[in-house]
């Protein structure tokens, strides 16, 4: 069992949380938007004092791994790889919409709510326009359908919806209900919050089995290329 440092800036917000033996023993988070690169750092600091421990007694650096913002998911992974060869300790990488998936599923036991019948969970991130990135995930956590980027219409998602109830949930999932609101297997939930939290279930699984990263290769999954808009500054 380690001691793993959780890193989450795939979405707006910046989070972190230190974790051992899945327990959450302090945790940061800034959901003002997009300030990961002035927060990340801070944040680490703070969640080690908290728990009065020094960054050399960490066994691992997990990171969020994407897809999701191309800006925070750099910053994320530069930062983890810097710290793992700091201090020489292994980097884990995590499945976002997977680590989505597994918070919303634990998010509803702890509520004691009861699941309906063939529930999958769908997560969902906003990717401009009516595109969204999304995967689709059993109540075990399995993947039911690999990450894609996609442009909604009346029509997606239409073979799960046939024979699964679909929770529908992040930043993705408003302009979803917009389009499949009407459909009685579509459910949504429009206050789920991804946060470090939620990387650490699996980080840990991780840990236990070895599966660590090769840092010297490790890259974060950004599923599109990026795109640079143009200069908004007259002259450039």
């Amino acid at each position: 069992m380690g001691l793993i440092l959780c890193l989450e800036t795939a979405t707006p917000v910046c989070s972190v949380a230190l974790v051992r033996e899945g327990e959450i023993l302090s945790q940061r988070e800034s959901t003002a938007g997009n300030d990961h690169a002035a927060l990340l750092s801070l944040f680490v600091t703070e969640v080690l004092a908290d728990a009065g421990l020094d960054i050399k007694s960490l066994d691992a650096i997990a990171v969020s791994m994407g897809p999701g913002s191309y800006t925070g998911l750099r910053i994320g992974a530069s930062a983890a790889k810097g710290y793992c060869y700091a201090l020489d300790k292994p980097l884990i990488a995590i499945p976002t919409l997977q680590a989505m998936a597994d918070g919303m599923r634990i998010e509803i036991q702890s509520a004691n709510e009861e699941m309906p019948a063939k529930l999958c969970f769908c997560p969902m991130l906003d990717a401009r326009r009516m595109e969204v990135y999304s995967a689709l995930y059993d109540s075990d956590n399995q993947c039911l359908r690999e990450v894609e980027a996609e442009v909604l219409d009346e029509n997606s998602f239409a073979d799960f919806l046939r024979d699964h109830n679909v929770l529908f949930f992040g930043s993705g999932a408003l302009k979803t209900q917009a389009l499949l609101g009407e459909n009685p297997a579509a459910r949504f939930d429009l206050s789920y919050q991804h946060g470090a939290a939620n990387i650490a279930r699996i980080a840990e699984q991780k840990f236990i089995k070895k599966e660590f990263e090769d840092m010297a290769y490790f890259e974060p999954f950004y599923l599109k290329d990026f795109v640079a808009g143009k200069p908004r500054v007259k002259g450039l």
